[in-house]
């Protein structure tokens, strides 16, 4: 399988992917440390916080989210052989997808039961098993994503 010919050209230039991976680093760290934050403020951290102060910053890390889903759109346009028939590729994916699920779950059923609390409440029971989810699905999606530079694709279509 070849990738996209003006992607892999981009992407194998100079600055190509240099800047894609910088990006996506950025867009992880935004991800990460705004969910992630969150997820522990629900779990009981700095509890002086009220949920609905943090809740406002996920905004952020839907944006490092979006970042991060067009610079892997790049990679994986550039070089697919090297992504899809990887095992860390196709749980990074399953991964992403239960913790979008997680989140869509939360924000529909639990958020707004939150919204109205005040700082120092513990949350829910059901709030603190999808926060934890959370935070360990993400974790999971930046270990199958690290584990993508170590391994080789399990098979590869020959050229056409």
């Amino acid at each position: 399988m070849h990738g996209h010919p003006s992607v892999k050209a981009f992407m194998t230039s100079a600055y190509g992917w240099p800047t894609c991976e910088t990006l996506h680093f950025l867009g992880l760290s935004l991800l990460v440390g705004t969910v992630g934050m969150f997820d522990l403020r629900v779990l009981g951290i700095a509890k002086g916080i009220p949920v609905t102060a943090l809740h406002r910053m996920v905004r952020w890390g839907i944006a490092g989210y979006v970042i991060n889903v067009i610079t892997g759109f790049m990679f994986l346009m550039a070089f697919p052989d090297q992504y899809l028939y990887q095992w860390p590729f196709i749980l990074k994916i399953g991964f992403m997808t239960i913790a979008g699920i997680n989140a869509l779950v939360f924000n529909v059923a639990v958020m707004p039961q939150l919204s109205n609390r005040r700082a120092g409440k513990e949350a829910p029971v059901v709030a603190k098993i999808l926060c934890g989810s959370s935070l360990v699905l993400w974790v999971a999606v930046i270990f199958a994503g690290r584990f993508l530079a170590f391994y080789k694709p399990l098979f590869t279509l020959p050229p056409p």
